[in-house]
């Protein structure tokens, strides 16, 4: 009888919460191959460049704006430890970012360059400043990453804070965006209360950057929710972008754990956002303007 309670809890919960998630109407499926999708490139309005996160395979998938599978494309030599983040330059070079480090103890952290067109493939392998230990101390695990995008000839780097036990801040790292191994140079930090950054990306002419990061709390006790919210970056000067103005809006409010793990403009002012799936929600794409 409290397991036919707690389902009927969760499926009255569930439909309102369902209305909450996104209020754009704006809004597709993702192909079944994406289930777990982690990263977002926006080529053109219509061509959607995804990955998976780690476990599999080593491969980017093209969509368009409708969610509909065009291709899959293989990067053979690559290995997907852990994709959590996908960016380009403007010469068509896309990069890949496998360095996510949940458990802090990663010394193979690597972002590969691919180009579409020629099927080249090269590598930044790199590390972090401020990491001397594999893993640090519970407190100090702040060395997990997810988010990042190419800007003025560098790749900009936002780290993941440890859910349970961090501080909530996310760093801001740079790395030259070439070939070659490189120690990593933190510019700045900020400070994100209750929030944990999932992917990160740039507004077409630069004005502005976006930051998607959510928490895990439970409801009543132990009905899970799982809040996401966009920070929108204005007025940085240069890369400063943590020390501009910093707007804050919800991005979705879901009931069960749901991660929202890419994120791209499509214009100034309206952004892609995706969560994968889980036993509630299937894999999806949302569309959301920016206040």
């Amino acid at each position: 009888m409290k397991h036919y309670l707690i389902l009927g809890i969760l499926i009255f919960l569930h439909f309102p919460l369902l209305s909450q998630n996104f209020p754009s109407k704006k809004k597709s499926k993702l192909p079944k191959e994406l289930n777990e999708v982690s990263g977002l490139y926006l080529a053109a309005p219509d061509s959607l460049w995804w990955h998976n996160d780690g476990g599999h395979g080593a491969e980017l998938f093209l969509t368009n704006s409708r969610g509909e599978l065009l291709w899959k494309e293989p990067l053979p030599g690559a290995l997907n430890r852990d994709w959590e983040d996908l960016t380009a330059d403007g010469q068509g070079n896309i990069y890949i970012g496998d360095f996510g480090n949940n458990l802090n103890r990663r010394q193979d952290l690597v972002i590969y360059i691919y180009n579409p067109a020629s099927r080249k493939l090269d590598s930044i392998l790199f590390r972090y400043p401020d990491q001397q230990l594999f893993p640090p101390a519970p407190r100090n695990q702040n060395f997990d990453m997810e988010a990042f995008f190419w800007f003025q000839d560098s790749l900009h780097l936002f780290s993941k804070n440890h859910l349970r036990q961090g501080n909530f801040f996310t760093k801001h790292y740079t790395l030259p965006a070439q070939p070659g191994t490189y120690t990593a140079t933190l510019k700045d930090s900020l400070y994100l209360k209750k929030r944990v950054v999932t992917a990160a990306a740039i507004s077409p002419d630069g004005q502005s950057a976006a930051l998607l990061a959510y928490w895990f709390k439970p409801f009543l006790g132990f009905i899970p929710i799982t809040p996401a919210d966009i920070f929108v970056l204005t007025g940085f000067e240069g890369s400063d972008f943590l020390k501009g103005k910093i707007r804050r809006q919800k991005a979705a409010r879901c009931l069960w754990p749901t991660q929202f793990e890419a994120l791209d403009y499509i214009d100034p002012a309206s952004v892609w956002i995706a969560s994968e799936r889980t036993i509630l929600y299937k894999q999806k794409m949302k569309r959301r303007r920016l206040k």
